[in-house]
């Protein structure tokens, strides 16, 4: 029977291979982007969570009060790690982790400026069982001149992964020797751009260790007993940085694949985050695929007078309903085989440049029984849902009056078919929509005033003999005229590596906490970085000496300080105090889409590591890095010159937005592709099912347009009124989408005004190619039979 059933279904769909056609390459695409969308969201999902033991693998983070609520984030001071250690037995091993780069690595006449590394503890690989692929986890990391790489970072340096025991020249004083190789580190754990790993005691060895409890600046990772209680070993971190130190903070535990997917802390209670837009692309696959087997039901209920007689004839001779049911839903079973399997292809087809788009790495795991059971489950499940409507209307015709010939579709105001119709361009126009909010906010963060001036300015980390010979490198670039100004700061302008909330002044409120960023720099800071003053003066040590004790601040720190005349004022940062000497203008630091955080940039008593050069405007920039590179070479000749330019780094924090911007965009255009397919396919029925009406027409003079505009008529109204029910939808979901940015554009009327033309203008373009096709049509062959 079941042969038999999909014997006649593959008769019938050959039999209408342009319905056929189109509603199978609509249900492929729908298909595959819901499959490239969920194998996104699996790897969004499994981020971090797929260590052997990470569900018993926790980081810790902090809680403080400021002046805006708790305060959340997940570094922790470096002694914290041996507290843990002696205090807390619920804790079976743990490890700090701290980003190490900047190294010089030379093997041979080979040599590497090492970056994306990090300094852990011994328990590190024992903990998280990266996949190694040669060496002891146990003693990889023991002693203080071990050193792990990844296979492709020792291929690049020793050009063989064969190198367990070779040593690495570091900075041409120390020397590490590879301990193990780790094989590749899947994409979806936060460990997947490192290179390599080394102790924490060589750390401790090259004074890169504090034991500072008022430095906050590494990650602690923590793995517990399988019979811990939760609920103690939280209570116990609550007040452990509190019992070791004058600091209020409260610490606390987040597993570890968790801390990815809820990142967004109101009140100290995790909120959301990225598992918001996780959410919101499962919906839009949802959706996707919704809109593929409405087609499907749109075609198939629109063919229902060619299978009227049919199912007529097979009800006479003794077909029940429910036979019918089943020969219809195996016709779109078979339907939904042949397009999962094209769909299949496509994702094979799509994928490395859909994975090069996502920023990761994403594979279809066709060796896994469950992937194949979960593929068949889809299908079918697909099929069911597709073909559910078409099988019990169809299957539901009276055969007395189909044989009699008297089965007559009316056009009725409401049907079914034109419920679907709305919802499936309803849900067109909130993509529409929601893609143009998602545009206009980042191009609104985009263009932000950035507070300084990013061309022509390089920075670069001051490694090996820079420090050394700073002032000689200075005057080589200024005096050969290859810079206007050089500068020395923290670090980059655009990346914060140090926040504080312990400054006082005069008629501050000891009890009201207030965090700042704290950035550093020794002369012209202002110049060189192109910042604004708005009163007071740059840093010029060579003028003033003591400006290695003064500091300049942003207008939002001016403003929390409550400071009306900021210049001469003075606060004191830990056993040391400043005077201010300028305020500029706020300044982006962090994210482009948040507000920016009150400021300091204290002299060059602190520590500056970042040499940043402004390039003279009259030199072509590949000149003046050419010329830079020769200044490094003299006086820097151990190390490759290595450089970023700042509007580059700038742009990086637009790199997450602007993915999610390119998937909904490319999602939104096949959602309305996949819309006009059916479109299509439901204009050529109508036409071909009203060959002869419009036949009688042109013999009453009917013109072109006038049969062209009643064809269409009816779609246009239907996609009005998709229009009205999707805007509201729209506008509250984009509301609440660019709710969480502090700094975020208006959804104003113009998106509302683009998407209805948009979506009438396709409606018009894909209906008028049939409509005008049938119009033209030579009434003698409509009306010969008459």
């Amino acid at each position: 029977m079941i042969k038999n059933y999909f014997k006649i279904a593959f008769r019938n769909l050959k039999k209408n291979k342009g319905f056929t056609a189109i509603n199978i390459v609509g249900l492929a695409i729908g298909m595959a982007a819901a499959m490239l969308i969920m194998l996104w969201v699996s790897s969004q999902l499994n981020f971090d969570n797929t260590y052997p033991k990470s569900d018993l693998i926790y980081s810790v983070g902090s809680m403080e009060q400021s002046d805006k609520g708790p305060d959340v984030w997940f570094s922790t001071p470096k002694p914290l790690y041996e507290v843990v250690k002696n205090d807390i037995s619920e804790v079976k091993q743990s490890s700090r982790f701290n980003n190490a780069g900047g190294f010089l690595f030379t093997y041979d006449d080979k040599k590497i400026i090492a970056k994306k590394g990090a300094f852990v503890d011994s328990a590190f690989l024992q903990i998280f069982e990266l996949p190694l692929l040669k060496g002891n986890p146990k003693t990889a990391l023991v002693e203080p001149t071990d050193i792990v790489l990844t296979k492709d970072y020792a291929m690049t340096i020793f050009g063989s992964t064969d190198v367990i025991g070779k040593s690495i020249k570091v900075d041409s004083t120390e020397v590490l020797k590879v301990s193990a190789i780790l094989d590749e580190i899947p994409s979806n754990s936060r460990f997947a751009e490192m290179n390599f790993f080394v102790p924490w005691t060589w750390m401790e060895k090259i004074n890169f260790s504090d034991k500072n409890w008022g430095n906050s600046s590494v990650n602690l990772f923590v793995e517990v007993y399988p019979d811990a209680n939760l609920d103690a070993v939280q209570n116990k971190f609550k007040t452990i940085t509190q019992k070791h130190s004058d600091l209020k903070t409260e610490n606390f535990l987040k597993q570890i694949g968790d801390n990815y997917l809820y990142n967004d802390y109101k009140n100290g209670i995790a909120v959301g985050g990225r598992i918001d837009m996780v959410k919101i692309f499962m919906i839009i696959a949802g959706f996707i695929l919704l809109i593929a087997c409405i087609n499907f039901m749109n075609l198939s209920t629109a063919q229902s007078e060619r299978r009227a007689k049919e199912v007529g004839i097979r009800k006479v001779v003794g077909a029940n309903k429910s036979s019918l049911i089943s020969q219809f839903l195996s016709e779109s079973i078979l339907l939904s085989i042949i397009s999962g399997l094209l769909a299949l292809v496509i994702v094979f087809l799509l994928l490395s440049p859909y994975s090069d788009l996502v920023g990761r790495k994403l594979s279809l795991p066709i060796s896994n029984f469950y992937f194949w059971l979960s593929f068949i489950g889809f299908i079918l499940l697909t099929g069911l849902f597709a073909g559910s409507y078409p099988a019990f209307f169809l299957s539901s015709f009276q055969p007395i009056k189909v044989l009699k010939g008297k089965f007559v579709q009316f056009q009725q105001k409401i049907s079914p078919r034109k419920i679907l119709v709305v919802t499936q361009f309803a849900i067109a126009v909130i993509m529409i929509i929601s893609t143009l909010v998602i545009r206009k906010q980042i191009d609104h963060a985009q263009n932000r005033d950035a507070g300084f001036n990013k061309e022509n300015l390089i920075y670069i980390s001051e490694s090996g003999d820079i420090k050394k010979n700073i002032e000689l490198i200075k005057n080589e670039l200024l005096s050969r005229g290859i810079a206007t100004s050089v500068s020395r700061t923290m670090s980059p302008m655009t990346e914060r590596w140090s926040g504080w909330n312990g400054f006082s002044w005069e008629g501050k409120d000891p009890n009201n906490i207030i965090n700042f960023n704290r950035q550093s720099a020794d002369d012209k800071v202002v110049e060189t970085l192109g910042l604004r003053l708005i009163s007071g003066r740059d840093f010029d040590l060579k003028k003033y000496p003591t400006d290695s004790m003064s500091a300049i601040i942003n207008e939002s720190a001016a403003k929390i300080m409550n400071l009306e005349n900021p210049l001469g004022t003075q606060f004191v940062d830990g056993d040391d105090k400043y005077t201010i000497i300028g305020v500029i203008k706020d300044f982006i630091q962090e994210s482009p889409f948040r507000t920016v955080t009150p400021t300091v940039i204290e002299g060059a008593n602190m520590w500056v590591n970042t040499l940043n050069i402004k390039f003279n405007p009259k030199l072509a920039t590949q000149d003046a890095l050419s010329k830079t590179e020769q200044v490094f070479k003299e006086y820097n000749p151990n190390y490759p010159f290595d450089y970023q330019f700042l509007d580059e780094a700038y742009a990086k924090k637009f790199e997450e937005t602007q993915k999610t911007g390119k998937l909904a965009t490319i999602f939104a255009g096949l959602t309305i592709f996949i819309s006009c397919l059916g479109l299509f396919g439901l204009a050529a029925y109508m036409a071909e099912s009203r060959t002869k009406e419009i036949g009688v027409r042109k013999v009453l003079g009917a013109s072109i347009f006038s049969v062209t505009k009643m064809l269409s008529k009816e779609f246009i109204v239907l996609i009005s009124i998709s229009c009205l029910i999707g805007f509201p939808i729209a506008y509250w979901a984009m509301n609440k989408y660019i709710s969480d940015f502090s700094y975020r554009s208006e959804i104003n009327w113009e998106i509302f005004v683009i998407t209805a033309v948009l979506a009438l203008l396709i409606t018009v373009l894909t209906v008028s190619y049939q409509s005008i096709k049938a119009a033209m049509a030579n009434p003698v062959d409509s009306l010969r039979e008459e």
